[in-house]
């Protein structure tokens, strides 16, 4: 079923909340020890990525996650999973290693007017499922009306995340998109791999810095993700620890070491 889009209980700040100047110091250091989950990776299922699911999930557990999401790439990516990869989902353990994964995937914004790709078909076989803009199979238009088709994405009410929204492939205004993220409660992702120098992604960090300032002003909880394609990178947020800083971002509004929280805000 669709997640519902009536309220959780919130365990984050609520709006009007004065925080306090301490939460503002926060020691990323000891966020990165603390981080229990990762929701956004890929095995080779992806068709280019380079370990299975049962690597995956032994790395997290080595690396002490509680939820490990693996949200293979939707059919709009050259040399990805046929559906029914998707349809046959039910026959992996959800629980390996003691790391509760949360099968999906990663579906692509394919235009303005925020279609996604496969069908609520297969959108009831997964446990998660993010959103995201790939120039591989994306029809864009002004930042306008790309704007407007990533809002219609957040608004789906099937989507839980937005993935890597501001790496740059689609330029976008991102106070819509956050308020829009607030009022229906699917996640803004803060994006490792986008932030990784060899990707070239020129304008990911400056867009990055945008959306931080913009969900800490409306008090906008986000997802750190590593977009992992192979185990060793699962968890791994070393690009994304200095716009933390630099924004200053409160702890309370990242949902990496809250794994019920996260849950519970999603309505997983």
């Amino acid at each position: 079923m669709a997640r519902s889009l009536k309220p959780h209980p919130n365990p984050l700040p609520r709006r009007g909340r004065r925080v306090d100047s301490c939460e503002l110091r926060i020691n990323y250091e000891l966020t990165k020890m603390n981080t229990l989950l990762d929701v956004h990776t890929h095995t080779v299922a992806s068709g280019h990525a380079y370990s299975t699911i049962q690597e995956m999930a032994h790395e997290a557990a080595n690396r002490g996650l509680q939820i490990l999401g693996i949200t293979e790439h939707a059919p709009g990516i050259p040399g990805t999973c046929d559906p029914i990869y998707f349809r046959n989902l039910h026959v992996v353990p959800r629980q390996m290693y003691g790391v509760r994964l949360l099968l999906g995937g990663e579906l692509n914004i394919l235009d303005t007017h925020g279609t996604l790709d496969l069908s609520e078909y297969y959108y009831r076989k997964m446990d998660i499922r993010i959103a995201g803009v790939h120039s591989l199979c994306w029809e864009g238009g002004t930042k306008e009306e790309n704007t407007a088709g990533v809002e219609a994405a957040i608004r789906n009410p099937w989507t839980h995340i937005i993935s890597h929204p501001g790496d740059g492939t689609a330029d976008l205004l991102f106070e819509p998109l956050v308020l829009a993220s607030k009022e229906t409660r699917t996640l803004l992702e803060i994006n490792n791999s986008s932030l990784n120098p060899v990707r070239n992604k020129e304008a990911a960090e400056v867009n990055n810095l945008e959306i931080l300032r913009l969900c800490k002003q409306y008090e906008v909880p986000v997802i750190l993700s590593s977009d992992a394609h192979i185990s060793f990178d699962i968890a791994d947020y070393r690009f994304i620890w200095p716009l933390l800083a630099k924004t200053e971002f409160p702890e309370a509004l990242i949902l990496n070491d809250k794994p019920q929280a996260f849950l519970d805000y999603l309505g997983i």
